[in-house]
Parts: structure tokens; C-alpha cells; sequence
């Protein structure tokens, strides 16, 4: 057996290098940037061979398997020399699969993917099932595959850019949530492209399996129509009436029979009441029953129309994950009152025209984080304000707002202007508006 040699030395990439030296192949672990001290931490209590702060080429073409990590992309030299020389190159998932021993439910899309992966876990979790949560979010596949006991199933959220180096990857349940605008640098700039991408986790699928998807989603339509399909059973959601599951005064409605009420759901807005009712389908599909009070008691996830607190009369809600014009929109949905919007970084080339209407409804003024602010003034008619610390945001939405109205931190853009990471970004403004309560 040849050497295995993995690309990235972050989560994926230590589960990936664990999990190949169990199955006792020659690893080494290369990483063009220095490695966090946890990760390099395992990999030399492993006895791992690693290397950091660029690649030494010559040490790892005698590869069977390269194993890149998703956020290296394909037209990288290095990358490109692999495949030329007929190396293999996977992804930590595809790779992970192949050493798997128990079903798989996976989840994609371009947003909704972290709530409705742990939506399913929970109510998996809920009702006696021993599920793992995984890929890209939490623990890895591999890492889980390679130390921990093997679950009931695997409920794994799955990227474009995983999916892109998956080869046999099947999952047993699929779920496609939406396609729209992200991510288009990698694809260049072709949306074909990178619907063709998300349409790969059920291309493997046969008659056995389901594939679940939003049958409202224009992107999957086209899908549907012109890419490969595979022989799952095909399974739909949306918020009309028809296919497997949708929305009905009030209730979201499963064509067994069931339903559960909306007003029960913590999580907020039409889209998440999409996620829901996917994740529904996909216990259907696993053969376990919902209760109410499983749906009922799962929390929003952290930096997602998360609820912070209220001040004088005024909500806080944390959206920071919303990186992406259509977040936003969903974020802009889901609220039933007047809307101080805190948005801005770094813009990804962002179009906001299908924002436009939801503004002037809803917002009353908008707050940039960092000094691109240039099309929030020019784009909307709104009174804007610029500021250069989440502290002063939070001061000046409590200037503005008044007792009844919301402050949603949903930016549309990247945070690297003023903060580490979209988590870093959410934590700020929780801490400060929970800092500013009497």
C-alpha cells in the first residue's frame, strides 16, 4: 500500500492523517500555513509526520491518495501536479465513507446547512437514536470514523467544496436545501458549475435511497431537469402545498398525516420552517417518528438569527453567519417588526436588488460595521450610519431604536475587516449587548 499524504492540517485534514495511520498506511501532513498548536499537538503524540509553512514536493509524489482539504481549490499547482501524475485526490469525506460502517444522512445547500444538520441530529437524538454530527461542522468524519464507537447513523453537513473531490460517497438520505449565489470564484463565476457541485452528494444514490429536496428552489429545478440523475427516490419540500411536506395555516404538513405548529418552533422565519420541514422528511426516510416536543426544544444555533437578549423593549438578535445576500433576505423575513439593520465588511461582490423591497418595508436605519459602506448609501434610501467597533454599534442602535423594535446583526458580508472570523463578529455583539443590560 503507498503512502497517503494529506493537504491541510485543520480538522479535517488530523482526522484524516488519524484515521489512515489506524488503517496502517504511511502517512505525512503538509500544510502550507502554520498549524494550530492542538492540531499539531495530535499529530505528534501520533507519531504523524508533518510539515508547516509550505510544501516540500519532493517528499510526497511516490502518494497513492492525496486527501485535500476543501478549502484548497483545484487549479492549485501543487494540486494539479497530483493529478497529472495520476495520483488520486479525495476529500476527507470521501475518504472517511469508505472506512464507514453505519448509514449516512448528509445535508447541502448554499444556506440552512449547520440548523437543519443539527435539527436531524436532534431529534435523532431525541428519540433514542445513537447519532453522530459531523463534517463540516463539529468533529470530522474521519476523526469520528477513526476514534469514536460506530453510531446508529452519521448526520453529516456536507459543502460544495467537499462534495467537489468525493468519488464514491453515497449517502443513504440526501438533502439539497436551496442553490443560490455563493462561492462563484471557485466555479468561475457559472452558477451551472456550482449547482452541478451541490447536486453531487445524490449522484451516487441508487434505488434504495432518498433524495430530499426544495422543489421551489429555481436552481434545483434546473437540476432536475439538466444534470445526471441517480435512482434515489426523489422526496420534496417547500412552503406551498404538494410533494411530501409544506406549510398550512399555521402548521408545517407531512402528506402522512402529521403535522406540528409553526408557533411552537424556536428557530425563525419562512426559511427555517423549510429546514424543518426537510429535516422532518429526512427522519421519515430514516424511519423514526417526530414527536412535537422534540421539534419544540431544539435552540437556534449560535450566530444564526440567534435571540441575545432585550434591552428597554428593544431585541437583539445575532445573525453574524449571514454572509451572503440571500441570508440576509431570510433573516429580513423572519422579522415582524421595525428593523435597525447592522450589516457591512468585506463585501463579496455582493447585489443587493432583492433586498431593495424588504428595506424600505422593514428598516428603519442601517448600521456598517467598517469603512465599505459606500453601497449601502448608494443602494438603499435609508439613513446610514458607518462604525468602526461592534461597542459603538451597539451604543448607537440603542440611540436610534425604540421600545418594540429588533437590531439584527445580519451583515451580507465577510468579517475579516474588523473581526477574526464570523464567530468572532456574533460573540462581539452578544457580549456587548449583553454588557449594556441594567
Amino acid at each position: 500500500m503507498g503512502k497517503i499524504v494529506v493537504l491541510g492540517a485543520g480538522e479535517s485534514g488530523v482526522g484524516a492523517a488519524l484515521l489512515a495511520k489506524k488503517n496502517g498506511r504511511a502517512v505525512f501532513v503538509s500544510d502550507g500555513s502554520q498549524i494550530k498548536t492542538q492540531y499539531k499537538s495530535i499529530l505528534t503524540e501520533n507519531n504523524i509526520p508533518f510539515e508547516e509553512g509550505g510544501h516540500t514536493k519532493e517528499s510526497f509524489f511516490d502518494a497513492e491518495i492525496v486527501i485535500k482539504s476543501p478549502g484548497i481549490p483545484p487549479w492549485v499547482p501543487l494540486v494539479k501536479d497530483f493529478v497529472e501524475r495520476g495520483i488520486e485526490v479525495i476529500s476527507e469525506i470521501e475518504y472517511a465513507y469508505r472506512f464507514a460502517k453505519a448509514p449516512i444522512i448528509a445535508i447541502t445547500g448554499s444556506n440552512g446547512k449547520t440548523t437543519s444538520s443539527s435539527l436531524i441530529h436532534h431529534l435523532l437524538v431525541e428519540n433514542g437514536v445513537k447519532a453522530n454530527l459531523g463534517g463540516n461542522i463539529g468533529v470530522s468524519f474521519a476523526l469520528q470514523v477513526a476514534t469514536l464507537p460506530i453510531p446508529e447513523v452519521y448526520v453529516l453537513e456536507v459543502s460544495s467544496f467537499q462534495l467537489d473531490d468525493c468519488v464514491h460517497f453515497k449517502p443513504n438520505v440526501a438533502l439539497l436545501l436551496n442553490i443560490t449565489p455563493d462561492h462563484l470564484d471557485r466555479y468561475d463565476g457559472k452558477m451551472e458549475a456550482y449547482a452541478a457541485s451541490k447536486f453531487r452528494i445524490s449522484l451516487n444514490q441508487n434505488e434504495n435511497d432518498v433524495f430530499i429536496f426544495n422543489r421551489e428552489d429555481p436552481w434545483t429545478a434546473w437540476g432536475l431537469k439538466e444534470l445526471k440523475r441517480s435512482e434515489a427516490s426523489k422526496v420534496s419540500f417547500g412552503l406551498n402545498s404538494g410533494g411530501n411536506a409544506w406549510r398550512n395555516e399555521g402548521k408545517l404538513m407531512m402528506q402522512t398525516g402529521d403535522s406540528f405548529e409553526i408557533e411552537s418552533l424556536k428557530i425563525l422565519g419562512p426559511h427555517n420552517q423549510l429546514n424543518a420541514l426537510a429535516a422532518l422528511l429526512a427522519l421519515e426516510a430514516f424511519g423514526t417518528k417526530v414527536s412535537p416536543d422534540a421539534l419544540s426544544s431544539f435552540d437556534p444555533i449560535p450566530h444564526r438569527l440567534e435571540p441575545v437578549s432585550k434591552i428597554k423593549g428593544v431585541h437583539f438578535i445575532n445573525d453574524s453567519k449571514a454572509t451572503n445576500v440571500d441570508a440576509v433576505k431570510y433573516a429580513l423575513e423572519a422579522m415582524d417588526s421595525p428593523i435597525i439593520w447592522m450589516a457591512g465588511g468585506v463585501d463579496k461582490g455582493n447585489d443587493y436588488q432583492e433586498l431593495k423591497e424588504l428595506v424600505v418595508e422593514k428598516v428603519k436605519a442601517i448600521l456598517v460595521l467598517g469603512a465599505n459602506d459606500e453601497k449601502f448609501r448608494t443602494e438603499f434610501e435609508k439613513p446610514v450610519f458607518t462604525l468602526s467597533s461592534m461597542a459603538e454599534a451597539i451604543r448607537k442602535s440603542l440611540e436610534l431604536a425604540e421600545s418594540g423594535d429588533t437590531v439584527l446583526l445580519s451583515p451580507a458580508c465577510a468579517s475579516f475587516d474588523l473581526f477574526k472570523n464570523y464567530e468572532d463578529r456574533g460573540e462581539q455583539f452578544r457580549n456587548e449587548v449583553l454588557s449594556n443590560q441594567e
